[in-house]
């Protein structure tokens, strides 16, 4: 195997997790003061979209998602260069920014349009 292989993709919310984060995050949205992007196309009002799980299986791949204070060291430094929102491809060579929050914004919360883009920067690695 290539060490330029991505093997998973690892997204990272803009958010904190658990129910304080979570809480925080929903309270600075209605306000306007907080925005996700990565949150708009994984999640509806209350839960996951069904849309996104679909779109994972035919991926193929595994997808973790993790909130920025559940982030281990490796994604940490990663999302400190790239920022969060972000989707990051784990390779054996280490993690490296594959869409960036400029990109994730410009989808306007489509699991579709999501989907696309990575299967074709997915596609794109294995050329």
């Amino acid at each position: 195997m290539d060490d330029r292989s991505v093997t998973r993709l690892v997204g990272v919310y803009d958010a904190d997790g658990g129910l304080l984060g979570e809480a925080a995050y929903v309270w600075g949205k209605l306000r306007g003061t907080r925005h996700c992007a990565l949150c708009d196309i994984t999640h509806g009002r209350v839960r996951r979209r069904p849309e996104w799980d679909s779109m994972v299986a035919d991926l193929g791949m595994p997808v973790d998602l993790l909130h920025l204070d559940e982030m281990p060291p490796d994604v940490r430094r990663a999302v400190a260069a790239c920022g969060a929102p972000a989707i990051l491809a784990r390779t054996a060579a280490g993690l490296r920014p594959l869409i960036v929050s400029a990109e994730l914004d410009a989808l306007e919360g489509s699991v579709a349009r999501l989907g696309d883009l990575l299967r074709g920067r997915l596609a794109a690695d294995r050329a």
